[in-house]
């Protein structure tokens, strides 16, 4: 006999003391299933204030982290413990090379401040913050960075050279990309470890002049995780929830190519709206959960069986959270 995965999902959902939690990345299936959805921070933070000691996050591995280390009592269960590429691009042991790095070319290590992406395993959250470092969102980075130069320290950026490249652009530094050509620490202000999202390297400025085109007087609105020719060309570039204001609050006869994750995208004002790409650009890792994983992890705590929970250590938990707290404190 066939199971009715819906039905049994909300089920459960009625008689567990579990909250379902779902990125804006996931399947239309999934996504439809959450009691709360949202970028990565607003998710950890809102599971946070949640009352249920249970949590079934449907995302990539650092957000099911980023919960476990701002709300440690919680239990975290994945129904796949994805693996976000930029996220994997760096561990501690790199950033210990890239901090070395910086010593070699002649910047003390007292002298370098860490920030890290949001997007980025716990492990190397927590050297950050043992270093005096900070975490960023796309959404804030930009604030993070502007008070990390009021240190008058050199900022190593992690893991996206994107994003550190697309705020050091817009602030007016100068920034350079380790292990991508020349990059002098000595002569950069901000300078970057060389990951990257696959799925933001897909839009290109071709994409760009395709739509404007095609539609004259199109907006064009992209993340900042794209190139920054990309950005550099888009009208607007913002975190995911700065697109979505962004694309609701345009006249619903404007049309906007948006430079994004499918899923998203897909879920926007519908006519109008287009996706900045002749292919799909649909996160592999974001969409490696299905209706029925999500269906087998709540099972997992209705039996007392629980499946892909996420453990943090306790010296990770303490100096990662402490990284996301000097965040926080910067209004």
């Amino acid at each position: 006999m066939s199971i009715d995965y819906r039905a049994e999902i909300e089920r459960m959902k009625r008689e567990l003391d579990v909250t379902v939690v779902a990125h804006y990345y996931q399947r239309d299936e999934v996504f439809e299933m959450a009691d709360i959805t949202g970028d990565s921070l607003e998710l950890a933070r809102r599971c946070q204030a949640d009352s249920n000691p249970w949590v079934v996050f449907c995302g990539v591995g650092f957000m099911g982290q980023s919960v476990k280390v701002i709300a440690p009592h919680k239990r975290v269960l994945m129904p796949k413990i994805a693996c976000c590429a930029m996220a994997r691009m760096i561990d501690g042991s790199y950033f210990d090379e890239s901090v070395e790095y910086m010593v070699k070319h002649g910047i003390d290590k007292e002298q370098i401040l860490p920030i890290t992406y949001i997007n980025s395993d716990a492990t190397v959250k927590s050297k950050v913050g043992e270093m005096g470092g900070l975490v960023c969102t796309s959404s804030n980075a930009y604030k993070i960075i502007e008070k990390g130069l009021e240190s008058g320290k050199k900022i190593l950026f992690v893991p996206d050279r994107c994003l550190g490249q697309n705020f050091a652009i817009q602030m007016g530094l100068k920034s350079c990309v380790i292990g991508a050509g020349e990059c002098d620490p000595r002569e950069a202000d901000v300078i970057c470890f060389n990951g990257f999202c696959s799925v933001h390297q897909l839009f290109s400025v071709e994409d760009i002049n395709f739509y404007r085109q095609k539609y004259p007087g199109i907006k064009i609105a992209v993340h900042p995780e794209c190139d920054p020719s990309v950005v550099l060309a888009a009208d607007f570039a913002g975190s995911t929830s700065q697109l979505i204001a962004y694309v609701n609050a345009l006249d619903p006869e404007q049309k906007v190519a948006v430079g994004t994750e499918y899923n998203l995208v897909n879920r926007m004002r519908k006519g109008n709206t287009y996706v900045l790409s002749a292919t799909k650009p649909e996160c592999p890792t974001m969409n490696e959960t299905t209706l029925e994983d999500l269906y087998r992890t709540l099972k997992s705590i209705e039996t007392n069986e629980p499946i892909n929970e996420i453990v943090v250590d306790e010296h990770t938990i303490y100096w990662a959270n402490i990284a996301l707290e000097r965040m926080l404190a910067i209004k």
